[in-house]
């Protein structure tokens, strides 16, 4: 049965049980006493959703459905542990906790931490799964899990985002059962995969998020079932690759069948855990633009009958490089797609590692679509896998990062730790239609054996491209030079174009990627995580100089297209998270900071290859001034003197000369119809230009070309920088804008050699009123 077949039936019961029974179907009933959801800093849309019987009700696993389960999440019984502690087994823990919440958080009634805990609650199972296997599932428990049903250990777990399961069927008995469960987690003072958690968290890592944080449940099988199902598909073959993983199903058969809609479109039979080959004439291919999904059923057979059936779906598509007019690049289904997406962390107010409702799961990943993007990072955290089915189904392209260590492993164990999480990780996710990239490094953090590990990864699954360390160019990481991906971070923008940090070319066998850049800062109150403790890369003053900066990030990153052979780039970020005020929604998802309108135009532009940076129109032939817009300053003018470029306190009791030198008469760009050019007043046919980064009022000098002249004098209005206003890019130097330092006039960027490029106050100083004249000729 498809996951869309689920979900059709689920939902006209789900309906019926609410009106009749007041609860959810497939949610075990337990015991609300003592629950109370904790106040947390700020809540979202759904918080108020929440509770003990429809903790997170969906079917947490579309890609291997079946139609009997019992959700067990809602409230548990909850103490502390010590190490070394015999387990509670019969002794009924004192404190109430919402599963699947992790204890730090709000929702989950605990809202503190603790290295060690127990879980505990009842359940039975129903009486028609009488006679098949009771497997007990786990999405997720942070970091170490140990399991007793009934007081018999049933099994244990290692890995804080990788799902376990255990056929608890002869531990369990007719009538009332006890679940415990037993964590460790000592965050980042231990060695294990951890991502931004932190014991003490500040600007850019964030609270701990411990014990159970994805849903738990049961569902009966045959003794031979289905585990997993791996899909790969073949674009070039019109075919798709479908291994049935099985357990207790050896001698057995099994049957795959391919569905479009009600449809069959292929089906195939072969032996359990061998890969089986179906032909798929004339594929529908799955794209951002066209998610196309097919429905998977597999079965496991024998003689006697179906044993075990389950439900999936699949996208066809394929993932590669190619060279593409010269260069390098990243190709979906053979065509080169720019990849333009947010960091999406993963983290939520209420919820900290886990989102209150799968409505708000939802959200993020609309969000990208919504605001014109086609791709999204999943930095330094593994979701659940309805996060990954909503990807699938809205079309996002994912980079999916391994959680960060701490620190690089301190012993056996721990680089044994990694390297089997991560495998885990590559196993469990790698029938996701969306991911298109494997990042197993960030920034350096915890990295070791950098080219090993990338190599590892990329021989467990050759069909994605990897990534061997986003962010190559960062912290003093050495880039191990392998991988399908060399990829930089810059903050705040790619106009740091004199920097050392500008991103590197692509090369013969390594597309470019810009894995992080942006991180605009703006605290929208009563919307903040912490107010006064407010972190960003770089603040602004209003969400129309947030739009402004980010239209211009993204025409620089258009630039790059050519220029770099840039093939992808990630902004920082989609939330606020936490003290970071960086996001483009603030972090409890209530306030879109920019406009969306211009986003989403923007970001669409730079997909299809449109042109992306705005213009402001100017009045021609007429006379202006042009304002400072900097805080402290708006009382400054630019004027030349001595045919230099400075800023300068201008009245209407200044002498006529100052008067005069502020005044320009705006006149269509010498060298670009659709930009300008600024004429002196007093000084007729000299004009407002640039030379050796120094911008003055002069002629053409007699040593220099016609054409350097004209172009070094035109500029291009855009929206300001920094807010309200005007910003002048130069039309032959895309990304440098006029700017005022130290009373100076300068051609600049943000960042970069000489301190007229200086990033403290750029968006403020290269942002310029259009002020009335002050002299008329």
């Amino acid at each position: 049965m498809s996951s869309r077949t689920v979900h059709r039936r689920i939902l006209p019961l789900l309906i019926g049980a609410l009106l009749a029974l007041g609860g959810l179907p497939g949610v075990a009933s337990a015991s609300t006493t003592g629950w109370q959801p904790k106040t947390p800093p700020l809540t979202t849309p759904w918080t108020a959703q929440v509770g003990p019987d429809n903790a997170l009700p969906e079917y947490p696993r579309p890609q291997l459905t079946r139609p009997d389960w019992q959700n067990l999440n809602g409230v548990w019984r909850f103490a502390a542990a010590t190490a070394g502690q015999a387990p509670p087994i019969g002794q009924p823990l004192a404190e109430s906790v919402l599963v699947p919440y992790p204890i730090e958080s709000a929702l989950s009634g605990i809202q503190r931490h603790h290295d060690r805990m127990w879980y505990q609650r009842d359940f039975t199972v129903p009486a028609e799964w009488s006679g098949r296997r009771i497997q007990l599932n786990f999405g997720a428990v942070d970091w170490r899990a140990e399991v007793w049903v009934n007081g018999v250990r049933v099994g244990g777990h290692t890995g804080g985002y990788t799902r376990f399961s255990f056929d608890i069927t002869d531990a369990v008995r007719p009538g009332g059962n006890e679940l415990l469960v037993g964590v460790h987690d000592p965050t980042d003072a231990g060695g294990q995969p951890l991502g931004k958690q932190r014991l003490n968290p500040s600007d850019i890592f964030y609270t701990a998020a411990s014990g159970i944080w994805q849903t738990v449940w049961l569902e009966p099988t045959a003794a031979a079932h289905v585990t997993r199902l791996d899909v790969t598909p073949d674009v070039p073959g019109s075919a798709v690759g479908v291994t049935v993983r099985t357990a207790g199903a050896a001698g057995k058969t099994v049957r795959v069948t391919a569905r479009d809609g009600g449809t069959v479109v292929a089906t195939g039979t072969g032996a359990p855990d061998t890969e089986l080959r179906l032909n798929v004439p004339n594929p529908r291919l799955w794209s951002p633009d066209n998610p196309f999904l097919y429905d998977l059923e597999a079965t496991v057979e024998d003689g006697t009958g179906v044993l075990d059936r389950v439900g999936g779906y699949f996208g066809m598509r394929s993932i590669g490089k190619a060279q593409v007019n010269g260069v390098l690049r990243p190709v979906l289904n053979g065509q080169f797609v720019f990849q333009a997406g947010t960091l999406d962390q993963g983290y939520w107010p209420d919820g900290v590692y886990t989102a209150p409702t799968d409505e708000a799961l939802k959200f993020d990943l609309q969000a990208h679509k919504d605001l014109g993007f086609n791709t999204v990072r999943k930095h330094a955290k593994v979701e659940p896998d309805r996060w990954y089915y909503w990807a699938d189904k809205l079309g996002l392209l994912v980079w999916q990062d391994m959680p960060s260590m701490a620190r690089p492993p301190a012993n056996a164990e721990a680089d044994a730790g990694f390297k089997a999480e991560l495998r885990a990780l590559i196993d469990q996710l790698r029938g996701v239609t969306s991911i298109v990239q494997w990042v197993p490094f960030n920034e350096g953090w915890g990295a070791y054996q950098v080219g090993d590990i990338t190599n590892q990864v990329k021989a467990w699954d050759p069909t994605r491209l990897v990534d061997n360390n986003s962010g190559v160019n960062c912290c003093g990481e050495v880039d191990a030079g392998n991988g399908d991906v060399v990829d930089d971070h810059i903050y705040v923008g790619p106009d740091d174009l004199d920097d050392p940090d500008a991103p590197h070319q692509a090369t013969a066998t390594r597309v470019a990627a810009l894995g992080e850049y942006g991180g605009l800062g703006l605290a929208v109150p009563g919307h903040v995580w912490k107010p006064g403790v407010e972190y960003s890369y770089e603040k602004v003053r209003s969400a129309e100089a947030l739009t402004n900066r980010y239209v211009h990030m993204q025409a620089e990153i258009q630039r790059l297209i050519p220029a770099n052979g840039l093939s992808s780039a990630i902004y920082t970020q989609l939330t606020d998270v936490e003290t970071e005020v960086n996001g483009l929604y603030t972090y409890d998802r209530r306030v879109l900071k920019p406009d969306a309108a211009r986003l989403r135009k923007a970001n669409r532009a730079l997909l299809a290859g449109t042109p992306v940076a705005e213009s402001v129109p100017l009045t021609l032939n007429a006379p202006i001034s042009l304002q400072v817009t900097t805080p402290g300053h708006t009382e400054k003018f630019a004027r030349h003197y001595d045919s230099l470029g400075y800023t300068e306190k201008v009245t209407a009791a200044s002498d006529e000369t100052l008067r005069k030198d502020a005044t320009w008469i705006v006149r269509r760009g010498l060298a670009n119809a659709a930009c300008y050019s600024f004429e002196s007043v007093n000084f007729p046919g000299e004009y407002l230009r640039h030379r050796d980064f120094r911008v003055r009022k002069e002629y053409k000098l007699s040593t220099e070309p016609r054409y350097q002249y004209l172009e070094d004098a035109t500029w291009c209005a855009r929206p300001g920088l920094g807010g309200a206003g005007v910003s002048f890019e130069a039309n032959n130097k895309p990304g440098r804008f006029l700017r005022h330092y130290a009373s100076e006039l300068w051609l600049a960027a943000s960042g970069g050699p000489g301190s007229y490029n200086a990033k403290a106050f750029y968006a403020d100083d290269v942002t310029w009123r259009i002020a009335p004249p002050w002299y008329r000729p």
